[in-house]
């Protein structure tokens, strides 16, 4: 991609996720995700109403009048982006391909950390780690996470979410939110996800399209597994076929469900033919 091409796309998924972290999730952002506790701020005198375990003996002994400690909560956080990089991101049938939908929420989260003063860092993943960008602040380190989401071409094509959640442990030592972004095409990354989850706070946002659930009726196709490479010939006008292929994608859906809740992970479901406002609202708000 051409430098003014790729400046194009970056200006434009800035002007949008921008606006709508300034203007949707500024508030419901700095609510659901808290620091890491209550530190310090000041003293002052007693005030009726007061909390007497509060008191500062030291400062009351020497002015011989109460004075009470002030704690306020201890915002700044670090935030990590675990963004699924495999081939399986590349398709899309309906607004827009999962990679696309992905890209925009990276940024409408990197954007509502940095105006929360959050460090925002990401590991883009396939069945290795591709990159790491360490977390930092500011507007050129979003930017330039956004220009990465856009032209990064990984050298693997299937998916380890295992493998992710395992570096994010040894690489980020102190507790983060950690959004985990990915298709969740994937099995055998429930210990890995619990443990993680213990250390840092989890989120998972799986992004789905139509067409994995359902088959249209249009006769013979011939499909591809992206990250395998595999190719069938299916025949959608059997509806056989079509209830069968159903049939697993609710299974997978519902080992999913009970994989996030057993792990304690806050989970949305985000459509490639839908906004991604509602969803992250809501989740925003059940926190």
């Amino acid at each position: 991609m051409e430098t003014s091409e790729l400046l194009k796309k970056v200006r434009k998924i800035e002007i949008k996720t921008r606006g709508l972290s300034n203007q949707i999730f500024s508030g419901e952002y700095h609510s659901a995700f808290k620091g890491r506790g209550m530190t310090f701020s000041e003293v002052r005198e007693y005030q009726p109403g007061d909390d007497i375990r509060s008191i500062d003996w030291n400062v009351t002994a020497r002015f011989n009048t109460p004075f009470v400690k002030v704690f306020e909560e201890e915002r700044e956080m670090t935030v990590m982006l675990l963004v699924d990089v495999s081939a399986s991101g590349e398709f899309g049938t309906q607004k827009q391909l999962k990679q696309e939908l992905i890209t925009e929420l990276c940024a409408v989260l990197a954007f509502s950390s940095i105006q929360n003063n959050d460090k925002i860092g990401i590991i883009f993943f396939t069945d290795k780690i591709e990159k790491f960008i360490p977390p930092k602040k500011g507007k050129s380190h979003v930017l330039r996470i956004i220009r990465d989401l856009i032209e990064f071409e990984p050298e693997h094509k299937k998916t380890d979410i295992q493998l992710a959640l395992k570096y994010l442990t040894s690489v980020i030592k102190k507790r983060s939110i950690a959004f985990v972004i990915s298709d969740f095409m994937a099995d055998n990354f429930s210990d890995a996800m619990k443990i993680a989850n213990k250390k840092h706070d989890l989120v998972a946002l799986r992004i789905y399209d139509k067409r994995e659930h359902e088959l249209p009726n249009i006769g013979l196709i011939k499909m591809m597994d992206a990250e395998s490479g595999t190719l069938k010939w299916i025949d959608t006008s059997d509806k056989s076929v079509r209830v069968h292929f159903a049939a697993n994608a609710k299974r997978h859906e519902a080992y999913l469900k009970e994989l996030f809740t057993k792990s304690g992970v806050d989970t949305a479901n985000i459509n490639t033919s839908e906004s991604y406002i509602q969803p992250l609202t809501n989740l925003f708000k059940r926190r």
